[in-house]
């Protein structure tokens, strides 16, 4: 177990995992004990997730490449002025994988990893009720932190992934997810690759002074 600050600063997002390293379910439990102690509005504990591994996990990577494969995913663009956010990271990760820019062919089979869960044994699919806003939401990111925090404890790695959500059709059918629940995110769940380079990829952050006002007088 490491102490909190260590484990803020050790959390990675994992983008390439050991496929035959199965995470032990005592463990997720653990973590999850921890991530529901997370505050929400009135204490309506919004978040619903879904996990899947072995065959049922199988089954959707496979429905999901079949549906990457037909078109793109269902993912709301960033404003322009903050669409510099993700070109960056792009720049960043790739350019840690090795990937040239103007290799098409090969950024393409990275972008494909994302529907693999990036090859993790556990994947997860995070829900909100659909009749819930904003606030609400704000509970659900508040239990992932926990929760990846608590995982990273247990040297467990895991990834946030919005573009799971870019298929929320397919995730709905092979899952048996209910029309009443809003698909947010997916979260992929294993041990890391040591190999993979990505893995430990240190992204910068921002300046306090970009994001943070003090006001005293």
């Amino acid at each position: 177990m490491y102490d909190l600050e260590d484990t803020i600063r050790a959390r990675r997002s994992t983008r390439l995992f050991l496929r035959d390293k199965p995470v032990p379910k005592d463990l997720v439990i653990e973590a999850l004990e921890l991530a529901v102690r997370a505050p929400s509005n009135s204490n309506i504990q919004p978040w619903r997730v879904v996990f899947n591994s072995g065959p049922a996990r199988d089954r959707l990577v496979e429905a999901l490449l079949e549906e990457a494969a037909k078109g793109d995913p269902k993912v709301p663009p960033l404003p322009e002025e903050f669409s510099h956010f993700r070109r960056d990271l792009g720049a960043i990760l790739y350019g840690t994988m090795g990937v040239p820019r103007h290799d098409a062919a090969a950024r393409r089979v990275a972008v494909l990893r994302n529907w693999e869960f990036f090859r993790a044994p556990l994947g997860a699919v995070v829900c909100m009720h659909r009749d819930l806003d904003y606030a609400d939401a704000l509970g659900v990111g508040m239990f992932l932190q926990t929760f990846m925090l608590a995982l990273t404890a247990r040297g467990i790695g895991s990834c946030v992934q919005v573009s799971i959500a870019g298929y929320p059709e397919v995730i709905r059918e092979q899952l048996d997810i209910a029309e009443d629940m809003r698909i947010l995110c997916g979260v992929s769940i294993g041990y890391p690759d040591p190999s993979f380079a990505a893995n430990a990829l240190d992204v910068p952050r921002s300046p306090l002074a970009d994001n943070v006002t003090f006001r005293e007088t």
